[in-house]
């Protein structure tokens, strides 16, 4: 039975300008959008115009201080990777409300999925600072608002290149929300070792798979059709959190694992079939256009299936 899929995007996620030559552009979202209309599969989704996220809404992961800092800072560099133009706050706000549409969506079982076509990207922002392309933290956000709106347990699947630090470090005390990355070990930013199982009352709710630069398909499906749906299992959980990477694509410029197209569906198959709960996916990198919108295309045709 084909599943009912919104893909939540708005033409503002154009207006978070980077400079020239940065990775990061809005020339991502423009390639996804012609290519899965040139496809077919745009007719096939359902759409949805993301709403704008409050700053208390933002608060329930960012500190107030940080908030009001962003809201507040004159256009330029906040980190060496992360830029800030003049509505680019704003962007961010509408980026995290997306993922809150899509959790109100699946809650009143308006759609069965979701895909979040947003930028900035999210997972590097900690609660205090931003880094590595991310201002707030999109799906954290996301995470922490399905708790408040009564799920129980959510599930957060990162496989993104880089290790999502950010939302580990939010949630790594906190057990109502387990969190699972792969990602190439040693890289940017250096944190997600595999001792890194969480701290506290969230001891054994973090789990981290390194991949050495040259994994490939093989490595990644080891990981996700034998580890992961183990994990997903055992949590049970009543939604699960995409942390949706493409620069795991073998043509990926900002990266050094070798997975194909192909093994993207595989990936993403594995997710989706691993607990009948609702999943959202939420666009975090991926700088290859060619390869993002490849992966962006066959991520649908398999939440559509």
């Amino acid at each position: 039975m084909n599943k009912k899929v919104a893909f939540i995007y708005d033409d503002i996620f154009l207006k978070h300008e980077t400079p020239y030559g940065h990775p990061e552009s809005k020339e991502r979202l423009v390639a996804i959008v012609n290519h899965l209309k040139n496809a077919g599969l745009w007719d096939k989704l359902i759409h949805i115009k993301p709403r704008r996220a409050t700053e208390k809404e933002i608060a329930l992961v960012h500190e107030p201080g940080y908030i009001e800092k962003i809201k507040n800072s004159p256009a330029g560099y906040l980190d060496p990777d992360t830029y800030l133009s003049k509505d680019s706050y704003e962007v961010a706000c509408y980026a995290v409300g997306a993922v809150l549409n899509a959790v109100d969506g699946v809650i009143n079982k308006d759609f069965d999925r979701a895909f979040c076509a947003v930028r900035p990207p999210g997972h590097h922002a900690e609660a205090d600072y931003a880094m590595g392309f991310c201002i707030f933290n999109n799906v954290a956000v996301g995470a922490a608002y399905a708790r408040s709106k009564g799920l129980k347990k959510i599930f957060i699947v990162d496989f993104d290149v880089h290790h999502g630090n950010g939302t580990q470090h939010i949630f790594e005390d906190n057990c109502s929300i387990f969190y699972f990355s792969s990602h190439q070990f040693p890289f940017y930013p250096g944190t997600g070792r595999e001792i890194e199982t969480g701290r506290g009352e969230g001891q054994g709710c973090t789990y981290n798979v390194t991949l050495r630069a040259g994994s490939g398909n093989r490595d990644y499906l080891i990981v996700f059709q034998d580890i992961l749906p183990q994990k997903i299992r055992s949590v049970n959980p009543d939604l699960i959190l995409v942390s949706a990477g493409y620069d795991i694509h073998k043509n990926d410029p900002l990266s050094y694992i070798n997975v194909s197209t192909d093994g993207v569906r595989s990936i993403v198959k594995s997710i989706l079939e691993s607990t009948d709960a609702p999943k959202i996916f939420v666009l975090e990198g991926g700088y290859n256009l060619q390869a993002l919108s490849e992966s962006v295309k066959v991520t649908l045709e398999e939440m559509l299936d």
